[in-house]
């Protein structure tokens, strides 16, 4: 395991191993956004069990409408800033570095403190249902059609809370542009229906996410890691394609780099998925032939094919979800060769917060 195991230069920053911890919901904030107590044991609990990089859940950005869950943070004001510093301190101490992910939810909307009206590229829903994890709510309300000046509002949010991110002292920053949230939105052809310039042709759809990308970009400086979370499917319709194929996804990516993004985060359901509708690669080896750009890799990564995927793609990271769910010392069990346990989704009932992965945690080991 000397290789996946190894310390690696990512975009400017030192990370003591190949491992990420895959960003992951867990509506576990204060009602008004404030990371707790509760969130910096979370994190710390990761870095102490091995994790060279800690991607946190995603975070809302502005007091408008990108709040997606209730109990979500977000990073927009003083307080929040305060309670992620903590969070970012704790990871540091526990020898890990941390990047944020910033996210803007869209029409994948199932709670927010400001409005009860989600803004979309266009008035069209979800596919599927609410996700039952993270709320109550039975129905996706249909979003308002975001206005040029929605959409500029949601620009100065992503850059305002890149800056927060900063000062708070994280190490780099992860903006989410994937699982059916607003940037991948704008991509979609499912959701995006607009005739004006943020509509129609991919580079049309694009245009949100690389202005997103240039405004973080220019609010933290030239020397701090950017970097955007991309999938083509969504949390609800994991088999949406994009209709312009590999090539297709090739531009998003080439895009991205050119617009200021240091590293692209693949998603898939399996890390070598073929899954267009034209080309047999999968995001990640499409993203991997992108010169000038550095990836995280997610999508079913485990410690049966860990090194496999790391020879695969050499110096990139390996995003872990299910896994470290289930084993917060996923790398450590890894280097100390133990046994390595499957999630039992038991412990994100009947809601998938920290406080009942505790409790199941707790009676589990009774």
């Amino acid at each position: 395991m000397s290789d996946v195991m190894q310390p690696v230069r990512f975009s400017s920053v030192e990370v003591p191993n190949r491992f990420a911890l895959a960003p992951m919901t867990r509506t576990s904030a204060e009602p008004d956004g404030t990371p707790n107590a509760l969130m910096a044991d979370h994190y710390e609990r990761y870095a102490k069990g091995g994790f060279g990089l800690i991607i946190t859940e995603g975070t809302y950005t502005d007091d408008k409408a990108s709040q997606g869950y209730a109990n979500q943070p977000g990073i927009i004001n003083d307080q929040q800033v305060a309670g992620w510093k903590t969070i970012v301190d704790r990871v540091h101490s526990a020898g890990s570095r941390i990047f944020i992910q910033l996210m803007h939810a869209g029409a994948q909307f199932q709670a927010n403190r400001y409005t009860d009206l989600p803004q979309g590229p266009s008035p069209v829903i979800p596919k599927g249902a609410p996700l039952g994890f993270y709320g109550d709510q039975t129905e996706w309300k249909t979003p308002e059609a975001m206005s040029e000046s929605d959409i500029q509002a949601a620009i100065d949010g992503f850059a305002l809370s890149a800056a927060n991110a900063k000062a708070a002292g994280f190490d780099g920053i992860e903006i989410h542009g994937a699982n059916g949230y607003l940037l991948n939105q704008f991509l979609s052809t499912h959701f995006n229906q607009r005739d004006d310039r943020y509509g129609g042709s991919l580079e049309n759809r694009l245009r949100l996410v690389t202005e997103v990308v240039d405004a973080v970009r220019k609010a933290v400086g030239e020397d701090f890691p950017v970097g955007i979370r991309l999938s083509q499917g969504t949390v609800t319709d994991p088999d949406y394609q994009l209709p312009e194929g590999e090539a297709g996804f090739r531009k998003i990516v080439e895009a991205v780099r050119d617009a200021g993004a240091d590293f692209v985060h693949t998603t898939d359901g399996d890390v070598n998925r073929q899954h267009f509708t034209e080309g047999n690669g999968s995001l990640a080896s499409v993203a991997h032939q992108v010169a000038g750009i550095e990836l995280i890799l997610n999508g079913g990564i485990d410690e049966i094919n860990c090194q496999d995927v790391a020879n695969q793609f050499p110096g990139t990271l390996l995003a872990v979800g299910k896994k470290a769910l289930a084993n917060p010392d996923f790398v450590q069990r890894l280097k100390d060769g133990k046994e390595i346990d499957d999630i039992d989704f038991a412990m994100l009932q009947p809601k998938a917060t920290i406080r009942n992965e505790l409790a199941w945690r707790e009676k589990n080991a009774a």
